[in-house]
């Protein structure tokens, strides 16, 4: 059995950070865009398909996944990311909506990409079974997360200095190891992969997450400014940890892709 999931942000909470993020976003989402073009490397020959962009933010991927395979569907929980890609095009439908109770049809679907989104769903095995009943058989459910030990050096540098919540929690590899396996959708392929950027200061770190809209979100965080005496802690502690590229942060990220049974 998958161990007990950390506590995840509000739904609403969620929705209001990408939505305030996505002027910025595309500005600072490096590593999404380089996450989403493995995840898309790994996808299963498909001729054509129904498709979509699960979690599609300001529709990057939405608008490659269109190049590919022709107008699909996107849907994201927070409709200031919408509001970004609609104009963008790629998909014949925008939707707002939630991973865990998706407004498809059953059988509607031969693939499903999502990249770097469904590490904000506290049920994912509702996201699962979402997918299940939405695909045909033999259709594809394809999706990048992130798991626990992500930004480990910030969190350490945090409990160097008090003992709030400051970075964003994530389930464990092994829990999407095992609810994968129990979901009823064959898994094809499911891995971890370590990625590390580096960044010159804690300043330009810190304001890659707000602008990303993935800063801190969790239950537990401190209310409230960060006082400057605090803030000079943090940055002598993640001080220690510097390399000759920066200050490292090392995001945990899990890819998968997983059928439907014929």
């Amino acid at each position: 059995m998958p161990e007990h999931a950390p506590a995840t942000p509000d739904k609403r909470q969620v929705a209001a950070s990408f939505s305030r993020a996505a002027g910025s976003y595309d500005a600072v989402a490096s590593l999404q865009r380089e996450v989403g073009a493995r995840l898309l490397v790994r996808l299963p020959s498909l001729a054509s398909a129904r498709w979509l962009d699960l979690g599609c933010g300001t529709g990057h991927f939405t608008r490659l996944l269109a190049e590919r395979f022709g107008a699909g569907m996107a849907l994201d929980l927070a409709e200031g990311m919408l509001r970004h890609a609609r104009p963008r095009g790629g998909a014949r439908h925008f939707i707002a909506g939630d991973a865990e109770a998706l407004p498809l049809r059953d059988g509607s679907l031969d693939l499903i990409y999502s990249n770097l989104a469904v590490q904000w769903c506290g049920d994912f095995a509702a996201v699962l079974g979402e997918a299940q009943r939405v695909l045909q058989p033999g259709g594809v459910l394809a999706f990048s997360s992130l798991c626990a030990g992500t930004l480990g050096e910030l969190r350490s540098s945090w409990q160097a200095v008090d003992g709030f919540t400051h970075v964003n929690r994530f389930r464990a590899f092994g829990d999407y190891e095992a609810l994968c396996a129990g979901s009823g959708l064959q898994v094809l392929a499911l891995e971890r992969r370590a990625q590390t950027l580096h960044f010159p200061d804690l300043r330009a770190l810190t304001r890659s997450l707000k602008e990303l809209g993935a800063h801190n979100l969790n239950p537990g965080r401190p209310g409230g400014l960060t006082g400057p005496a605090r803030i000079r802690a943090l940055a002598a502690a993640y001080e220690g940890l510097r390399t000759a590229e920066g200050l490292p942060a090392t995001y945990q990220v899990v890819y998968a892709v997983l059928c439907k049974s014929r």
